[in-house]
């Protein structure tokens, strides 16, 4: 239980947000010509008086992405005549979710901003694994409570298919929004230390977290918690690169106040783990309060993150790196979390 855990002091500090500063490579001579789909605009525009037949229109345009949407998002079954449910239930979702899109035309502005980080982005994942296809980007909305799991049961608001990632709008109407902040909405789908994130300068983070997702999974669920750490530290850093001069909090989901809390309590959050013996440890019970999302780490007070352990691992990753010299992210991703902690030395001051 927790309550064998000693207890910690750390300082209070005043909010202050970060920004990563490492430089990223020449990318202007890589072409990446990415295609961004409004599925939301052209479906919410279907004549719900025809559907089956609107429907089947559709599916011409996307014939990969709308059965997949219709069966396994929309939960309707697969879209064929036998199946009236893909047509009743579709008719019932536009009418219902009407107001939810009408709220989501707002964010088309910013699209265009998200278009242009999406395209630099890829330029600078392209620059490191140049057979990597891009796939089209496609926005829609969903149910308001269809989150999906990462490899490692993180739950993420967007989704993948063999050439296109979907981004689900209904989750970036910004943090303010109604629904996000109904007490029954906050308990059964998205507490408000996640539904804080629900804005749309967060979406282009999302979106290459679950690319990076995708090429690497995450199975260090049973590994030591300080190789937990590790592995999370190493796709902050693959997303780092991705993303250079993007605001910490955007790549983390720590707000300001606490990524500089973390900076200044460095050494007492690592001394933390080694004193009370949790560097090797592999019970559930004591390590998932370090490595889950929460308003805080109870452990270290409210003005700590949740998920501490992300920052924990990515102090770990840079010693490394900064120990190791040029490293390619192939060659770090690839290299086990064991060694990583062994050979940076990590002695935070």
């Amino acid at each position: 239980m927790m309550t064998k855990i000693a207890v910690v002091l750390f300082s209070s500090i005043l909010f202050l947000s970060c920004t990563n500063q490492e430089p990223g490579p020449d990318v202007s001579n890589i072409k990446v010509d990415l295609i961004l789909r409004r599925f939301d605009s052209e479906f919410f525009s279907l004549d719900t008086n025809n559907v089956k037949t609107e429907l089947y229109r559709l599916q011409k345009a996307y014939p990969d992405f709308l059965p997949l949407y219709i069966n396994h998002v929309l939960g309707l079954g697969p879209l064929q005549d036998s199946n009236q449910l893909a047509f009743t239930g579709t008719k019932k979702f536009l009418t219902l979710n009407k107001r939810i899109y009408d709220t989501a035309k707002t964010v088309p502005g910013s699209l265009d901003d998200f278009k242009k980080q999406m395209t630099e982005g890829f330029r600078y994942l392209k620059y490191d694994y140049p057979q990597y296809k891009i796939p089209e980007i496609i926005a829609t909305i969903g149910p308001m409570d269809a989150l999906a799991p990462m490899s490692n049961q993180t739950l993420t608001t967007n989704y993948m298919g063999v050439n296109f990632i979907a981004v689900s709008l209904q989750f970036y109407l910004g943090k303010d929004f109604a629904i996000y902040n109904d007490p029954g909405y906050a308990s059964s789908v998205a507490p408000q230390y996640r539904s804080k994130r629900f804005s749309k300068e967060y979406m282009t983070a999302d979106v290459f977290s679950l690319v990076i997702d995708d090429m690497y999974p995450d199975s260090s669920n049973r590994l030591p918690l300080i190789e937990r750490f590790v592995e999370k530290g190493k796709r902050l850093q693959l997303l780092s690169n991705f993303l250079p001069g993007m605001n910490d909090t955007l790549l983390t989901g720590y707000t300001g106040a606490q990524t500089k809390w973390c900076t200044e309590n460095e050494r007492s959050i690592f001394n933390f783990f080694t004193t009370n013996n949790l560097l090797y440890e592999r019970d559930p019970a004591l390590t998932q309060p370090f490595t889950s999302e929460g308003p805080f780490t109870q452990s270290m007070g409210e003005q700590s993150p949740g998920n501490i352990g992300a920052f924990v691992g990515w102090q770990i990753v840079k010693a490394y790196l900064k120990k190791k010299g040029n490293i390619r992210p192939d060659e770090l991703m690839k290299t086990p979390a064991k060694i990583i902690f062994e050979a940076s030395s990590y002695k935070p001051r």
